[in-house]
């Protein structure tokens, strides 16, 4: 038994140091100075969110960036109370969401879509803060390099409480584990609040056809859809100029549904190497608690379980100090009690994600 339990662990871990790797590989890079020309589209899905989009509108005016060359599209789903945009320097359009499919975001991008008249489309979301340069490093990116599709960074605006802690840490791994996939080729995952692509690409991939049935996952799908057909199209950009910043949750039972619902997408990925590594975290962070239950039953002696913990924690720690400090330049706070925690709620979350309901914007699914 515990050699089974070193075994898996073992493969846990060498994953994550590959990940490590992967990460140093993919390079970090600012805007250039070049003069911008590329025009965007910036659709914003939202439901009920009439207190976080002037704040999001207001980033948006701060912008470094020509406010011809971009609009807004507000796709409303069915928001309890409307919502009215004031004086801006930028075109902003508000529309109703035509609701086609069991995936609110996926139609809220699809109904834009009707009325986007430039080729580069960029989805966020209503509660995020965009960085002043976010449009001027893409467009500059997108100049010195053949790309159709651009997956960036999303971190946390972070309080002081635990909660909040360990939800930028979480959100640290996640962000290592998608850089680290593009630096050794094999991108899987990306953040639907940062998420770039051209309109003529999107219909190239046929957009959400054949994953619509499925709540979420209008970023993670369509990432590998594209990496399917024409990976050379797909980049990452790493740049802390273009990093888009989100609220944190402020209950547990949210956070536990939200990360359900990211987690439901997993069973669908189109990606062997997605499938696998969900498998493999799935897996190592079951072993820790599987390690206590037998040490509580005597099977194994307790500093088994302190080595698997120790194993974990440091190639863990690496990835989410690397990614967390791309992210934030800041110190990790709460690290040895959120991983001590984070088996328990990932294997929670996983094994909820398979059988159970969830809820989202006031939704059931």
């Amino acid at each position: 038994m515990t050699i089974v339990l070193y075994i898996i662990i073992f493969m846990y871990c060498l994953a994550i140091i590959v990940l490590i790797y992967g990460f140093t590989k993919v390079n970090t890079i600012e805007y250039t100075g070049l003069t911008p020309k590329t025009k965007f589209s910036i659709i914003v899905p939202f439901r009920n969110e009439a207190e976080n989009l002037p704040i999001l509108l207001a980033s948006l005016s701060k912008l470094n960036y020509p406010m011809e060359l971009f609009e807004v599209i507000l796709v409303d789903d069915e928001s309890k109370e409307s919502f009215e945009v004031q004086d801006l320097k930028f075109k902003v359009s508000i529309i109703k969401n035509i609701r086609v499919s069991n995936s609110p975001k996926k139609d809220a991008i699809v109904t834009a879509m009707q009325i986007v008249t430039t080729d580069w489309i960029i989805t966020t979301d209503a509660d995020c803060v965009v960085n002043e340069n976010w449009l001027f490093t893409l467009d500059n990116y997108i100049q010195l390099h053949d790309v159709s599709m651009i997956a960036s960074a999303v971190t946390y605006d972070c309080g002081n409480s635990f909660l909040h802690h360990f939800q930028q840490l979480d959100l640290a791994s996640l962000q290592g584990a998608t850089i680290g996939s593009f630096g050794i080729n094999k991108g899987f995952m990306c953040n639907g609040a940062n998420f770039a692509y051209t309109k003529s690409f999107f219909k190239k991939l046929n957009g959400f056809n054949g994953n619509d049935s499925i709540a979420s996952g209008d970023d993670v799908f369509l990432l590998q859809k594209a990496i399917a057909k024409s990976p050379e199209k797909v980049h990452y950009l790493k740049s802390q100029n273009n990093i888009v910043t989100t609220k944190t949750l402020d209950d547990w039972k949210s956070l536990f549904y939200q990360r359900v619902r990211w987690a439901s997408k997993t069973s669908s990925y189109q990606s062997t190497f997605g499938k696998g590594l969900g498998v493999l975290v799935f897996a190592g962070n079951l072993v820790l608690i599987v390690s206590v239950g037998c040490w509580v039953l005597g099977v194994i002696p307790f500093q088994n379980i302190v080595l698997l913990f120790l194993l974990k924690f440091l190639v863990d720690t690496v990835l989410i100090y690397k990614a967390n400090y791309f992210l934030t330049k800041t110190k990790i706070q709460y690290l040895i009690l959120s991983n001590l925690l984070y088996p328990f709620f990932s294997v929670s979350v996983a094994l909820y994600s398979l059988f159970g309901k969830y809820e989202w914007k006031g939704r059931k699914f």
